[in-house]
């Protein structure tokens, strides 16, 4: 487990939360839990089950429900790491090989299929209908952002408000259904329920955009991908966004190309060009909104360890190099 103080306030919650993931895991088929054991045990921050645990204990919730919402939330996360891998043909994950490339595209997508199933099983289980249709409707956004992103691949004409919806869809939607499904456990007042449901919004914005800054100032051996992963399929995000628009003719030339063509032959040159745009520190400007927009949001909670924890986790979401 990571050090950070936000980990530690909520520690012996997060164990626990381990615990029904291992449990929930058990089938009756051998490769799903092999398959499942995998990917939930790849070292992952686990940042959305930690959002429901701090939000719910920031309004007095600590309780078993909560850690069941908290494994719920991280089951629908893997279901979808699982198919975007597969979608995305990625051979690479958090620095180690993807389920798909170990076991083949029909075990990957099959297994996703049963941790959504088992996730609904827990909600079920939670018995918490506002919680169900906050969940529900993430699922389905969620969905409808990977495919809005599916079919802008290639497409150099996608603007900044799409690649923003693409985000708060297939990214921000979880983090803000984890904050506002745990205020709603935890009976938060209707303003404080919607502070914190726009905290994950603002938040799992700044997230990607940190993300996809990465995607072009990282390195392999810190972002446990490739740099220029995204430049290789093809998608357009806001760094090559910003290079089109407001970039030299020639740079916006060479990025427009590359986005249509796909691949990384060009890296080096993209690379240069992103930076000199200042495409990369527009980027990194736009997260950096969306964080302080997202600790604003939480004035309306009582001081608390984990008030700090959440302030502490949203500077760290945008100082992060992976």
């Amino acid at each position: 487990m990571q050090p950070q103080v936000f980990y530690r306030v909520v520690a012996d919650d997060f164990t626990a939360v381990d615990g029904i993931i291992r449990r929930q895991l058990a089938s009756r088929v051998p490769l799903v839990e092999k398959i499942g054991d995998y990917i939930t045990s790849a070292g992952g921050k686990r940042l959305r089950p930690l959002l429901v645990l701090l939000a719910g204990n920031a309004l007095g919730a600590r309780s078993e429900r909560l850690n069941l919402l908290a494994a719920t939330i991280e089951f629908l996360h893997t279901a979808t790491l699982l198919h975007d891998d597969v979608v995305d043909k990625s051979g690479m994950r958090r620095g180690r090989s993807t389920a798909n490339a170990l076991w083949g595209n029909a075990p990957s997508v099959l297994v996703g299929d049963f941790l959504y199933a088992r996730s609904f099983e827990m909600l079920v289980e939670l018995g918490e209908l506002p919680v169900m249709q906050v969940l529900a409707n993430a699922t389905r956004v969620i969905a409808e952002g990977e495919v809005l992103q599916l079919s802008k691949i290639r497409d150099a004409s996608t603007t900044e408000e799409i690649y923003m919806e693409v985000i708060r869809g297939k990214t921000a939607m979880l983090f803000e259904a984890s904050t506002h499904s745990a205020a709603l456990l935890a009976g938060a007042s209707a303003a404080q329920a919607e502070a914190l449901r726009t905290f994950g919004d603002a938040l799992g914005i700044a997230f990607q955009l940190v993300d996809d800054l990465l995607d072009y100032r990282g390195d392999a051996a810190t972002l446990g991908k490739n740099v220029g992963d995204d430049l290789a399929e093809g998608k357009p995000t806001l760094p090559l966004i910003y290079t089109m628009r407001e970039g030299t003719p020639e740079q916006a030339a060479l990025v427009r190309k590359a986005i249509q063509q796909g691949g990384i032959e060009d890296l080096d040159a993209i690379l240069a060009a992103v930076e000199a745009s200042g495409a990369l520190d527009y980027t990194a400007r736009q997260a950096r909104e969306h964080a302080a927009r997202a600790i604003a949001c939480l004035e309306s909670l009582p001081a608390s360890e984990y008030r700090d924890a959440l302030i502490e986790l949203t500077e760290f979401a945008v100082a992060r190099t992976h």
